[in-house]
């Protein structure tokens, strides 16, 4: 028979601070969650302050657009997730497995472009966006998602795919498209669920391009929206909550579903990247 574990004093002591721990994570959350159905102008708040109404989530997305925000927010990030997946899988490959005349110093000098801070090169790719017409639009907002990072993190999988698998497909009459997608593509796999997380990640959180590229209000997305909410006089912390709730639901819920897809593609990025 299987023997059961007894509660000792350090698994209880391991229990107790698993538990601890724990709570200190949810805890911020769930003190979010209080303070957005409370019209407090302080953070500060008293059981007897908290209702059981929806006003300011009703007023949130009926007067500050973040049912707009919200779809701009969507729209964006499954248009970078394809987009950068496709782009960097297809630049990786070719990196990696086309016989390109100088990749190495060309992927090099893409990889040099990395220690670029972001900050330095907000004034020239505004000016290439405003010059091709693209300000206020979802296409301003997707393609700077490309970098250097994605195509490195992609090559470093390409490496594992054997090239005598390539060239048998080759020799079969395989075309060059069709051995990407029913080859590479499903090998590279894993990868492509860590480049998609963190491209959710980096999309979803992006503040200072969407604020300098957008002019209209139409074109917010959800962390331009939420910056609205505080005024320098009296700020509704209750409202600013009640934002930041909304912000937090929909990468929350997705994570819910998707919870092993998350951990495996964290875990994989962490090994090989």
């Amino acid at each position: 028979m299987e023997r059961t574990k007894s509660w000792t004093p350090g698994r209880v002591l391991g229990t107790a601070l698993v538990t601890l721990f724990a709570l200190l994570c949810v805890l911020p959350l769930i003190y979010m969650v209080a303070i957005s159905f409370t019209d407090s102008e302080s953070l500060y708040i008293k059981l007897s302050d908290l209702r059981p109404n929806l006003s300011n989530y009703v007023y949130a997305i009926t007067k500050r657009n973040f049912g707009t925000a919200l779809k701009n927010s969507v729209i964006t990030v499954v248009g970078s997730c394809l987009l950068v997946d496709v782009v960097s899988s297809m630049a990786a490959y070719g990196f990696e497995k086309k016989p390109v005349p100088g990749k190495e110093a060309l992927f090099q000098g893409y990889l040099a472009t990395m220690m670029i801070p972001g900050q330095v090169i907000l004034i020239p790719m505004f000016l290439m966006m405003n010059r091709m017409h693209l300000t206020n639009t979802y296409a301003a907002l997707i393609l700077p998602m490309i970098g250097a990072f994605a195509i490195l993190l992609m090559r470093q999988f390409m490496v594992a795919v054997p090239n005598e698998l390539l060239e048998a497909a080759e020799i079969d009459g395989c075309g060059e498209l069709r051995r990407f997608v029913t080859i590479v593509l499903p090998l590279v796999q894993p990868a492509l669920i860590t480049l998609t997380i963190f491209t959710f990640n980096s999309t979803w959180n992006n503040f200072l391009w969407p604020l300098i590229i957008n002019t209209r209000s139409e074109m917010a997305v959800l962390p331009v929206t939420m910056s609205t909410l505080a005024s320098n006089s009296t700020t509704n912390y209750g409202m600013v909550m009640a934002g930041a709730t909304l912000t937090f639901l929909f990468p929350f819920v997705l994570y819910i579903f998707l919870q092993k897809q998350f951990v495996e593609g964290i875990a994989l990025g962490g090994v090989k990247g």
